[in-house]
């Protein structure tokens, strides 16, 4: 794609997304861009960056504050590239919530199939015989939905876990992959949701 490709202030948008990112870790909101270019509509914002996906040169995470992502070659020299990194959790709120996102990781996304939304920080060891350790970042696919045998990140109740998913039946079994922790059978009773799937691992950062 050639910078000719997007307006001038398209290019701006983009521009003021990347140095953002380079400078506080994450990207604008939507009215953070409003402010900083003087829009007066609320709306405006929003669709520079719908164009802005359009032509390929951000990706857009729906649901979050700040879920943009400039494209690995685009203009405005959008060449850092990055995964948000999700903290710690609160009960009941999205997993890419802007309050969650502690920094984005310049990492490049086209290392994992399927492409990871978000790095969640591993707690525990529950995983260690899936070589998924405390303190990793494990790097996540949303989806909401899983196969046998899955690695996925899964919302039970207020807590969010990961664990190996199987479906017997009408039951869902949330397998641990370390003898000392016990499955997690989820029931009728428990609000379930799959947030994601787990497509790799990264150590040391």
């Amino acid at each position: 794609m050639s910078r000719v490709d997007l307006s001038r202030r398209q290019s701006e948008i983009l521009e003021f997304i990347r140095r953002r990112i380079r400078d506080d870790g994450l990207p604008p909101t939507r009215a953070e861009i409003n402010a900083h270019f003087g829009f007066a509509s609320p709306n405006a914002a929003q669709s520079h960056l719908k164009a802005l996906e359009r032509k390929g040169a951000i990706r857009i995470t729906p649901g979050t504050a700040r879920g943009l992502h400039p494209v690995a070659g685009s203009p405005a020299g959008a060449e850092r590239r990055g995964v948000p990194l999700v903290g710690r959790v609160a009960a009941g709120r999205p997993i890419l919530a802007v309050e969650h996102c502690e920094r984005t990781v310049e990492i490049d996304p086209a290392l994992f199939r399927p492409r990871p939304d978000f790095l969640l920080r591993v707690e525990g060891e529950s995983m260690r015989d899936a070589g998924i350790l405390e303190g990793d970042l494990l790097a996540v696919h949303r989806s909401v939905e899983a196969r046998n045998g899955d690695i996925v990140v899964a919302r039970v109740d207020d807590e969010v876990t990961v664990k190996r998913f199987r479906r017997d039946g009408d039951r869902v079994v949330l397998e641990a992959a370390n003898p000392a922790f016990s499955d997690l059978v989820v029931t009728d009773r428990d609000a379930f949701a799959v947030e994601g799937r787990a497509v790799g691992v990264l150590r040391g950062l």
